[in-house]
């Protein structure tokens, strides 16, 4: 049984008659549903991801004030709903923060993006990491009358503004050109493998970052980046690509097809900025693309920053 589903039947046997019985006056305002951390919010959970904070539970998220006024009262009934579900015991293991339980609305968000509202400004948009963003939403939101949890929600989910975007690719291009189309060959020439890894890495990461922009989703926590990458559309035979790079290993005997490879996937990122008409150059060198993006930006703030800046 998949995390979500177990986690929406257990709220609606459970949650609800606690919801209605012992919060009534606040049903308006409480919103509920599995959002955040842990696999079975993406919904990539499987038989190994049963052995740690894994079961039933769900997410209840109430304004501040409301926090402040039944907070403790409401987690006392959450922490006296049964423990164990359709034959599953959620076991919280001491080193993952909270999960499922009672939240502030605001500070839930807080947790993920440093704000208790949505970005209001582009400085705002950008301070947040990818993955956090994609933390934030991911999952099911089971029940929302008031609306303001999925409301912010919604405007996180709606992607970067435009300038925000092109700052990040801007920051993703010069770092594929620097670790993937410079530093890697030259390491392999000299013979230094641990560089080599290092930068081939480096690599690995921006590109994928800038393919997930490019589809304008959010790339999550590394251990869930290429499984997530198997559901884009766009540049769907570059990330095979990068699956390939991946696997090979820095003999020698591997150095023409990692370069070409490397070559490949900034050749096709090029191209595809092309198509979006953020950039208009057909350097295959993808420092020009970048570049070009930082010239295009009409924010003086991200313009201004240097263009490597936000390389994660």
């Amino acid at each position: 049984m998949k995390g979500m589903e177990l986690a929406k039947a257990y709220f609606e046997e459970y949650g609800i008659p606690m919801i209605e019985k012992n919060f009534a006056p606040y049903q308006g305002k409480i919103a509920a549903g599995l959002v955040g951390e842990g696999s079975e919010c993406l919904g990539y959970d499987d038989e190994f991801s049963q052995d740690h904070d894994f079961g039933p539970g769900f997410c209840v998220w109430i304004p501040e004030d409301v926090y402040r006024e039944i907070g403790n009262a409401m987690q006392a009934a959450y922490d006296s709903l049964p423990k164990t579900y359709r034959g599953f015991t959620r076991i919280q293991s001491a080193q993952a923060d909270k999960r499922v339980g009672i939240f502030s609305l605001e500070r839930f968000y807080q947790k993920y993006t440093g704000l208790t509202h949505a970005p209001k400004d582009n400085l705002e948009w950008f301070r947040i990491p990818e993955s956090f963003l994609a933390t934030a939403v991911n999952g099911q939101v089971f029940r929302d009358p008031m609306g303001t949890f999925s409301q912010i929600r919604s405007i996180l989910k709606d992607f970067y503004p435009l300038d925000v975007m092109k700052k990040k690719l801007a920051a993703r291009a010069a770092v594929m050109a620097q670790a993937g189309q410079y530093n890697y060959p030259r390491c392999m020439k000299r013979g230094d493998s641990y560089a080599a890894y290092l930068a081939c890495g480096e690599f690995v990461r921006a590109a994928l970052s800038a393919i997930y922009l490019l589809n304008e989703r959010y790339m999550p926590f590394y251990k869930w980046a290429f499984r997530g990458a198997d559901e884009l559309k766009i540049l769907s035979g570059t990330v095979h690509e990068l699956k390939e790079l991946v696997l090979l290993s820095d003999e020698m005997e591997n150095r023409s097809r990692k370069e070409w490879l490397i070559e490949d996937i900034c050749i096709e990122v090029g191209r595809e900025l092309n198509r979006k008409g953020f950039t208009r150059t057909t350097d295959a060198f993808l420092q020009s693309h970048g570049e070009e993006l930082m010239r295009s930006i009409r924010d003086q703030r991200l313009s201004s920053l240097p263009i490597m800046v936000d390389c994660r």
